[in-house]
């Protein structure tokens, strides 16, 4: 007899959806909802509609061989115009600034419950499925243009290789706390996090599998080469190196990045970033729950595998339960820390519209060292 499940894990200062309609469109938004059942067989049987007609397999492939271009793209029409500053990061996951002041600016309950969702003109509003409301914050990025500084695979290859013959004299050798965000985008947690976090013996490592994404971050202008260290790299490619060696990251940063990989590849990816982190150190994931408001607004020819699909611009996205994340990184050897999901109730009051978001938030940590 298979072992009951855990009770999905809650947030302890959510607020409950407030049924009264009048109140209802006084208020940009609601974390922790409780979804009744017909609510939940509401979602499923739209997943099961638009999920029951599958791309045929050459499509697929297409879309995985031309992955790369297809974010070169977006990145390339967005800019950064799409994107905000997640400055919510630090009420969520205090270990990106571990010295940092609790009583700061940001860092109460109240305001991340509406931090993201604070523009009343931005609510649902979705381009191509991306739905900007994950990524919306305070302020946009200052992006300059310059002569691009790209750090390509071959070019993060041949330092890793100098690394390996140099005695550990690699990009933030010499510091003491280190952080590594994946699938880094235009720089919208990396910028905060070099704002926020004053720690001198502080280095962030960020890579994106965008040429495009990485020439945004490295032609901020609060890109610091002697605090960050910016490159590209396909985490499919397990041929791929890292400028960083195995067990010497403090944390690991994966936000709405592992959704967009072919979920037959997440396994080994996880396997490769656990292995970076030093005993004792953490992944922390933020990223698209089941039956979340983008994944229902699919159409049918969307659907490439069960709760992975295709955007209209060729980027793709998988939705996760919690379970299933779970299953990755213990696998990977992880231990967990948290694994909760956050429900959320939007509403446009514009438009007088109400909109369901699911997001899972995890914290796996790797084993500490045993005490001798």
């Amino acid at each position: 007899m298979a072992a009951p499940r855990e009770a999905p894990e809650r947030r302890p200062f959510g607020r409950r959806f407030l049924t009264d309609p009048a109140r209802l469109f006084q208020h940009n938004a609601w974390d922790n909802v409780e979804w009744s059942e017909e609510q939940e067989a509401s979602a499923r049987s739209k997943v099961q509609e638009n999920s029951s007609q599958l791309l045929p397999q050459d499509k697929q492939e297409e879309y995985e061989v031309n992955a790369k271009r297809y974010w070169d793209d977006f990145y390339k029409i967005h800019e950064n115009g799409f994107f905000k500053d997640r400055h919510w990061l630090f009420t969520e996951f205090p270990e990106l600034a571990p010295n940092r002041n609790p009583s700061q600016n940001g860092d109460s309950a109240h305001e991340f419950s509406n931090k993201e969702e604070s523009n009343n003109e931005g609510l649902g509003s979705c381009e191509n499925g991306h739905c900007s409301l994950e990524t919306r914050a305070e302020d946009q990025l200052n992006v300059i243009k310059s002569t691009p500084r790209i750090c390509t695979e071959e070019l993060a290859a041949q330092k890793y290789s100098e690394l390996n013959q140099s005695d550990g004299d690699y990009p933030g050798s010499s510091a003491s706390y280190r952080i590594l965000e994946v699938g880094c985008g235009a720089g919208n947690t990396v910028f905060p996090i070099l704002q926020t976090n004053n720690d001198p013996g502080l280095f962030v490592y960020c890579c994106d599998f965008s040429t495009t994404a990485v020439d945004l971050v490295q032609n901020n202008a609060e890109y610091d080469s002697s605090r960050c260290f910016a490159f590209v790299h396909d985490l499919c490619n397990d041929q791929s190196p890292f400028p960083m060696p195995d067990e010497s990251l403090d944390v690991v940063i994966l936000i709405f990045v592992l959704s967009a990989i072919l979920p037959e590849k997440m396994q080994c990816i996880v396997n490769r970033l656990s292995r970076l982190l030093k005993p004792g150190g953490m992944i922390l994931l933020r990223d698209y729950g089941r039956y979340d408001l983008a994944q229902l607004r699919f159409k049918k020819g969307q659907c490439l595998s069960d709760n992975f699909y295709v955007r209209g611009d060729g980027t793709r996205v998988y939705f996760f339960t919690q379970d299933e994340l779970n299953d990755l990184f213990t696998t990977a050897g992880l231990e967990k820390i948290q694994n909760l999901v956050d429900r959320r109730l939007q509403v446009n009051r514009g438009k007088q519209m109400t909109m369901y978001r699911v997001w899972i938030q995890c914290k796996y940590r790797k084993p500490p060292a045993p005490q001798l």
